[in-house]
């Protein structure tokens, strides 16, 4: 059988010339066939018998040499690396390609699809066209996805490469979409528990009917419900799967999400688990509701706030236990599982800055957070200064009964030498209060107190003409109250302050002396924009029922420094004695006025301040002393650091003509 015979007809067959056609071997001869064939039974039902394999008449082929030769040995073989082929210019050349879009703008998406483009993170740069066209489907399945995100469900989107004429090597890549209908919502259901009040999941469920389908939206309305029903009373508020049927026909969708609100629940008690800082009686003086209260989650998480602004906890938590109890009311009692981690109660601390008058100025301090617990404190402080040197001990009561409430007393001695007094002063003091914390800034704070000081002082005796050392003993019951509507403690840049304080005192230097002590202070921040802050402080004082030569030194006034009026000496402002050295006086009047302006952490803020001390109770308007300058600062996460350059615009005699303040937080 030969191979032609094999093709289907019809065939043309051209025959070459006998003078020009060669024998060639069949692949198998018709007798070797014909032997293959098994032998044919009379039993139609008999099993075929198998072929024989036929082996094809394969001519043979000599081998090469190099194969019939024996391998060489082991120790002989050649092991030494091949030479590394260096390419002078392998490097492909790269395509530039450009980018249009079609379709998105109209539905507001155009935004949006350039920031995820993987055509636009390419810069318009790649290998091959390959490349180009692989980004292009990229962004095909991200016009389609974001389209979908707005409800166009029908939307469609398709890419294509087109040559720019007369560009060899650049092409422009266009992604055409198509949005289509917007889907809108056909219907709303919530499968949840009656609640109280009624309907309290759907009225959180911020979705109504003929709303686009729009995915931002429903997940936003939905993280509503999983974030108002815990506090309203739902601790245990699980929000489930949505599940939206699309209808073709209508372009609408029937919306259903399951809803598991839970018991209604109150407030019950407190247990405490781990390594304990403190117990659960503790615990309840920092909680801003009582037991049979409606739950609220965000007065646990204030909790849990104040519990890691202790400082005593290395990790701690708060989670809400159902117990099945049922109130009164109907709900049902949540018990709070507090676990608490105690981290180390024991820590030093450094802080240092530099003004001009007041020198450097380094303070460091050991303090047991938790020595006499809950809470209870003690601080060891020590001071050394180019004119300040001293040390005092502290115990401190935090949440002393009352969350924020602070108990303090402390002892200690200190040397002062400025240009106003030379004081070597012994203080023992208390003080109850009430204040603001970086987690509760609050309106109204308060502190009252006692203070009993013995300070020997070098005074100027005008009778003399000289100075002379004086021995002082003070007895002084100093009060303060404050109002804040500012947006912040360390840094504020909207609303007003206003602080009075008034400490009664008497002295006794040979006599008793009765006077009081009285300082008024209000500032105020007015944003400008998003970048700039106004910000403004007055502050007025005065000494009433004693002369000021009958005050010693250190109780006296005195204007001058970074926390007063900048561009002059700490203390400089005020009446002088005949050698030009501040001597104080019994009122002071100040001013300042800032604009601060940032950028990101940095920022700038020119100023001018102006005021003095005055020798009689009452201050004056006139005679003011004018500073101005610059400042920068730079903003943490613990308060701004403020560097502040001035000059003093009217110096007297002996004032400086550049005065530096560096430290932390604002100047007021």
């Amino acid at each position: 059988m030969s191979a032609q015979s094999q093709q289907a007809p019809p065939v043309v067959v051209v025959t070459p010339p006998a003078a020009q056609q060669t024998a060639e071997p069949p692949i198998v001869t018709d007798d070797a066939f014909d032997k293959a064939l098994p032998p044919l039974s009379n039993d139609i039902n008999a099993p075929l018998e198998p072929m024989l394999p036929v082996a094809p008449a394969v001519p043979e082929v000599a081998a090469p040499p190099e194969l019939i030769q024996p391998l060489p040995a082991l120790s002989a073989f050649d092991t030494t690396p091949l030479n590394d082929v260096i390419v002078t210019d392998a490097k492909a050349p790269d395509i530039r390609y450009d980018t249009a879009l079609r379709g998105l703008d109209a539905v507001g998406l155009t935004g949006q699809f350039n920031g995820l483009s993987a055509l636009k993170s390419g810069g318009g740069k790649a290998p091959n066209a390959t490349v180009v066209s692989a980004r292009a489907r990229e962004d095909e399945a991200l016009a389609v996805r974001l389209m979908k995100s707005l409800g166009y469900y029908d939307g469609t989107a398709v890419s294509t490469l087109e040559v720019i004429p007369g560009e060899t090597a650049r092409v422009r890549a266009v992604v055409s979409a198509t949005p289509g209908k917007q889907y809108t919502l056909g219907s709303i259901t919530v499968q949840a528990q009656p609640t109280t009040p009624p309907g309290l999941v759907e009225s959180q469920l911020a979705l109504k009917i003929g709303d686009p389908i729009d995915a931002a939206r429903v997940q936003g309305a939905e993280a509503n419900v999983a974030l108002i029903l815990p506090q309203r009373g739902y601790p245990f508020t699980k929000v489930g799967q949505r599940d939206i049927l699309l209808d073709d026909l209508a372009g609408t969708g029937a919306y259903t999400l399951p809803v598991d609100t839970g018991p209604r629940a109150s407030f019950g008690t407190f247990t405490t688990e781990g390594r304990l800082a403190f117990g659960a009686e503790h615990v309840s003086v920092l909680t801003r509701f009582k037991p049979g209260e409606l739950y609220d989650n965000r007065k646990v998480d204030d909790l849990r706030a104040a519990l890691i602004a202790t400082g005593l906890f290395a990790t701690v938590s708060v989670e809400p236990l159902r117990t099945g109890n049922l109130n009164p009311d109907g709900t049902e009692q949540v018990n709070l599982l507090i676990e608490q981690e105690r981290g180390p109660p024991r820590s030093l601390s450094v802080s240092g800055g530099y003004s001009t008058g007041q020198g450097i100025r380094l303070e460091g301090a050991f303090t047991h957070r938790n020595l006499f617990p809950p809470e209870g404190a003690l601080i060891a402080t020590a001071v050394a200064g180019t004119q300040e040197q001293g040390a005092t001990v502290t115990f401190r009561r935090a949440n002393a009964g009352r969350r924020d409430k602070t108990v303090t007393l402390t002892a200690g001695a200190n040397h002062s030498n400025y240009d106003a007094f030379d004081a070597f002063t012994t203080t023992v003091s208390g003080r109850i209060s009430y204040d603001s914390t970086p987690i509760w800034q609050k309106k109204f704070t308060y502190a009252y107190g006692f203070e009993l000081t013995g300070t020997n002082e070098s005074v100027f005796d005008f009778g003399l003409g000289a100075r002379k050392r004086g021995t002082y003993f003070i007895a002084a019951l100093p009060g303060q109250v404050e109002f804040d509507r500012s947006d912040s403690l360390l840094n504020p840049t909207k609303g007003y302050r206003l602080k009075f304080s008034l400490s009664p005192e008497t002295s006794v230097r040979g006599a008793v002396r009765p006077y009081a002590r009285t300082l008024i202070e209000a500032s105020g921040y007015y944003p400008v924009g998003g970048s700039i802050v106004l910000a403004g402080r007055v502050r007025a004082g005065s000494i009433a029922g004693t002369g000021r030569d009958d005050l010693a030194p250190s109780r006296r006034y005195y204007g001058g420094g970074g926390g007063s009026v900048r561009g002059y000496g700490f203390q400089r402002l005020g009446p002088l004695d005949p050698q030009g050295n501040p001597v104080g006086g019994r009122s002071i009047n100040e001013f300042a006025l800032e604009a601060r302006y940032r950028f990101g952490n940095y920022g700038i803020v020119p100023f001018i301040d102006g005021g003095n001390a005055y020798e009689g109770s009452l201050p004056k308007g006139g005679d003011l002393r004018l500073g101005a300058g610059i400042g920068g600062r730079f903003y943490t996460n613990f308060g701004p650091l403020r560097v502040d350059v001035a000059t003093p615009l009217n110096p007297r005699k002996g004032d400086g003509k550049v005065a530096l303040y560096i430290s932390i937080g604002q100047a007021f």
